[in-house]
């Protein structure tokens, strides 16, 4: 049986019908998607025959994941969803017995795509990250008179973003009808969803994705970090060693950070490495660097265990991408289980900050380096004036070693966070 709607949903799926631009904006998990899903339904029974159905997205694995996937759902859709027909990987579907054309827009170059085509209805996926230029470029391809349509979904950025700046706050000049959601217009969610979600995004992206605000990136990076919270003097046994994170440098200084599963189901920033060659007075060799983090490594002392057990052998060691050199050194001396690290700073940063946020991650003492820097990392305001979200690259090497950690094992811990606990905290 299809979802409930609620009132919002139901007005902005009929008001949408006449609009020629359609936006649908707030929290996530808010019901957007759906409204959104079921006008664009109902456009394409009526979308002229002379002009292609287009549905756009970062790429063709999000189109799939976020729109085919749930139009595919009879738990969502009802008997619609016999009517969606889709094989993964394929650039097209059907969808009532339209063929849709599936494009990715993961930059500018992609506009290549759609030019040249006359376009009569759209639908786009988390507008704010496709690139100005491809929208514009998808604007000019809505040609078929005043029948063609774009409807479209996001969650808030910035407010000095191009979607907002020129869109959103023109809206009537440019034809544009936007409707803002929260968690409240969702009625098939549950209060333990609800609790789940609001625990999930802490800082920046709680603004924005649970209270639905165009904001600023601005102030501190981690403003969760609490130190009577999240520091820690005493250490638990480490029931896995999850792993080190490694940022690289030869002028800027080199930090290494190594993260233990405690046997509270807690994460811990049990120690650190961290060499400064302008306070040394010398740079190191990538061959010194990895004697210097194995010597560190062996020397870790193993809380809970009995006598004065040291040594620790991590699950990984996720190195800065960019450093290949000190990489191949790793793997020439046969080094285990070394890769690059996922370095996605946006996602990163939110990774650690819920991991913060949610009292998950604590940090030993000791880790002079992490703790001097993560209450002083700020977003570049300037970059965020221009529609950017930039932290600051000064007194960040700890911290991106710490991000590297956390959030290329991220699908490891994120099932640890007791939702209730951390919802009561921030409470």
């Amino acid at each position: 049986m299809p979802l409930p709607l609620s009132r919002a949903q139901i007005g902005s799926i009929v008001e949408s019908q006449d609009a020629p631009l359609a936006l649908w904006s707030g929290a996530v998990s808010s019901g957007k998607t759906i409204a959104s899903l079921l006008a664009f339904l109902l456009r394409i029974v009526v979308a002229p025959d002379h002009g292609l159905v287009v549905i756009i997205g970062r790429s063709l694995n999000t189109i799939e994941r976020n729109i085919i996937d749930p139009l595919s759902s009879t738990h969502l859709f009802g008997p619609l969803a016999r009517h969606v027909h889709h094989t993964t990987g394929s650039t097209t579907a059907v969808i009532l017995g339209r063929t849709v054309h599936l494009i990715g827009a993961s930059d500018a170059r992609a506009e290549g795509r759609i030019r040249g085509s006359t376009i009569a209805l759209a639908y786009v996926d988390e507008a704010t990250l496709v690139p100005h230029a491809f929208w514009m470029m998808l604007l000019s391809r809505l040609r078929v008179g005043d029948q063609s349509r774009l409807l479209a979904t996001t969650n808030p950025d910035g407010p000095f973003h191009w979607l907002r700046k020129d869109f959103i706050l023109r809206g009537p000049e440019v034809g544009l009808v936007n409707w803002h959601f929260t968690l409240d217009d969702n009625p098939s969610l549950a209060p333990t969803v609800v609790a789940r979600l609001k625990a999930q995004y802490t800082g920046l992206w709680y603004r924005r994705f649970i209270l639905g605000e165009w904001c600023l990136a601005s102030g501190a990076v981690y403003d969760m970090f609490d130190e009577d919270r999240n520091v820690v003097d005493l250490l638990p046994y480490m029931k896995r060693w999850t792993a080190v994170g490694v940022d690289y440098g030869t002028a800027n200084p080199f930090s290494a950070v190594l993260i233990g599963h405690g046997e509270d189901n807690h994460l811990y920033a049990v120690s650190e490495y961290r060499y400064d060659s302008k306070l040394a007075y010398r740079q190191q060799t990538d061959a010194e660097y990895s004697a210097d983090v194995r010597q560190w490594l062996a020397s870790v002392r193993r809380p809970g265990e009995q006598g004065q057990a040291r040594g620790v052998q991590p699950n990984w060691i996720f190195v800065d991408p960019s450093a290949a050199s000190f990489m191949n050194q790793l793997w020439a001396e046969k080094v285990p289980n070394v890769a690059p690290a996922v370095n996605d700073v946006l996602d990163g940063i939110r990774s650690v900050g819920v991991a913060l946020g949610s009292g998950l991650l604590r940090i030993h003492r000791s880790c002079a380096g992490l703790l001097g820097e993560l209450p002083g990392y700020t977003w570049d305001e300037k970059a965020a004036e221009r529609g950017e979200d930039k932290p600051l690259k000064t007194d960040d090497h700890s911290a991106d070693a710490l991000r590297y950690a956390l959030h290329s094992t991220a699908h490891e811990w994120r099932g640890l966070i007791d939702y209730k606990e951390a919802t009561s905290a921030a409470a």
